[in-house]
């Protein structure tokens, strides 16, 4: 979509929530508020977190959720590399920097501002503080933002609303020492708020802020619970060139750099459980809908995880045997360029292409490892920019050998990884006639390169 059309989409939104709460706001305020949200949202590393997900995630239902979700990934430092300088002018005078850290100022610092305070109280944050990319940084810094953004137009009370739905998009946090959930404590501390500023909401406007908070926040990581799984790995391969650069520049990648994107997200699906994914607080979403959300959510991990351990295995050897005459060799160089992804769509010889048939192929034990094979040889739902949707030579390693093999030596890759054992060390593990295949492939996909460039 073009900035043309998600500015104008993102318009509408702010028009149609500010009409359902009764706030009057000219037309030509709203649309540089729009500007501001949409040239954030789309800057040059947005992959996933773009308009078209702040729009999901705001749903249609609701004001105080559409204009949260219009501002709650405003800030994305590990995306950005940065906070983008016109959302600065908003937050400067209350977070400092220091080297590659982000602060909020000290007391003594910080100027006299009742959305600052309130903002900081809702995410349980105190001045000086470091914020950290995995503790609530980017969600506390949209909020002030958004705080500072709507200060003049709206009440205090609607401020709090919003910014409190924000906190809770902080994702996968787990019970407190004391047992309370994240949406337990968000409650607690506005109750605090209400009444320190005396913002005179009733106790159930305050659950009813929580429940519209938690509702807003499954949204945002409803893709762990798609029914399809295929779908669910889409949004995992949105997510890796954000935090991954180098895989946008789509051909040029190399081995190394696929594997460590890779790795990361297969640490992070190993950390992961359901229970820190989704949230419920006073019946939202109710019994019956939370479990389905746990066990939709709890299979698409035991998926991601076996897939991206498969893969992780396979760039393991592959990474072994580029070693062998360089360090930065381009993945391409090893595989072969596929015409999908190649800039001219002109493809050559690939790496799958010199796979022999394999006469009995490794029979799936169970479900999971059934749809994790069909998710590497049919692919998921669609390519990404910079990798096929299938995975041609992870499906002849585990029909040839299978997954309990792969899984048995995926803590030597680990090894190789971390470089407590050689790339050879790892290799020498590794199934004798599958390393044989694949090297006499290379061999042949390099001598047609040859053969190619001797014609010219």
């Amino acid at each position: 979509m073009s900035f043309e059309k998600d500015h104008q989409q993102c318009l509408e939104k702010l028009v149609w929530a500010t009409h359902e709460l009764q706030v009057d706001i000219d037309r030509v305020k709203l649309s540089r508020i729009a500007e501001l949200i949409v040239q954030t949202m789309t800057g040059p590393w947005r992959y996933f977190h773009t308009p078209e997900h702040i729009f999901e995630v705001g749903g249609t239902d609701n004001a105080i959720e559409v204009l949260a979700a219009l501002f709650h990934d405003l800030v994305y430092v590990q995306v950005d590399k940065s906070v983008n300088f016109n959302l600065t002018y908003y937050i400067s005078p209350f977070i400092r920097q220091i080297k590659e850290k982000l602060y909020i100022r000290e007391r003594h610092e910080l100027p006299q501002d009742m959305m600052c305070e309130m903002v900081m109280e809702v995410f349980g944050f105190a001045p000086g503080r470091e914020l950290s990319p995995f503790a609530g940084q980017n969600e506390f810094l949209s909020g002030l933002i958004c705080a500072k953004v709507m200060e003049p137009f709206i009440s205090s009370s609607l401020i709090l609303q919003i910014v409190a739905c924000i906190e809770a998009t902080i994702p996968f946090r787990p019970h407190s020492k004391e047992g309370f959930s994240a949406s337990e404590q968000l409650y607690m501390r506005l109750k605090e708020i209400n009444s320190k500023y005396e913002i005179s909401m009733s106790v159930e406007e305050l659950r009813l802020t929580v429940r519209r908070a938690v509702r807003m926040s499954n949204r945002d990581v409803g893709s762990f619970a798609n029914p399809s799984s295929a779908q669910f790995l889409d949004g995992t391969w949105s997510l890796l060139p954000e935090t991954n650069h180098n895989l946008q520049n789509t051909t040029s990648y190399t081995v190394h750099q696929y594997r460590v994107a890779l790795q990361k997200m297969e640490g992070f699906m190993n950390f992961l459980r359901p229970d820190i994914i989704f949230q419920q607080f006073d019946g939202e979403p109710n019994d019956a809908a939370y479990q389905e959300l746990l066990a939709r959510s709890g299979r698409n991990i035991q998926i991601a995880k076996l897939y991206l351990g498969s893969k992780l295995f396979t760039i393991a050897v592959l990474e072994t045997l580029s070693l062998r005459f360089g360090s930065d060799i381009p993945l391409s160089t090893m595989m072969g360029e596929s015409g999908e992804l190649s800039p001219d769509r002109f493809s050559i010889e690939k790496l799958e292409n010199f796979l022999p048939a394999i006469d009995k192929p490794y029979t799936p034990q169970n479900d999971i490892e059934n749809e994790v094979l069909n998710l590497l040889e049919v692919g998921r739902s669609k390519s990404s920019g910079y990798d096929i949707k299938n995975s041609p030579l992870t499906t002849f390693i585990i029909k040839f050998i299978g997954f309990d093999e792969i899984r048995a030596l995926l803590a030597q890759a680990k090894a190789f990884f971390q470089d407590e054992i050689s790339g050879e060390e790892f290799l020498a593990q590794c199934n004798p006639e599958v390393k044989e295949i694949i090297t006499n492939g290379l061999l042949r996909l390099f001598d047609r390169r040859k053969a190619a460039l001797q014609k010219v």
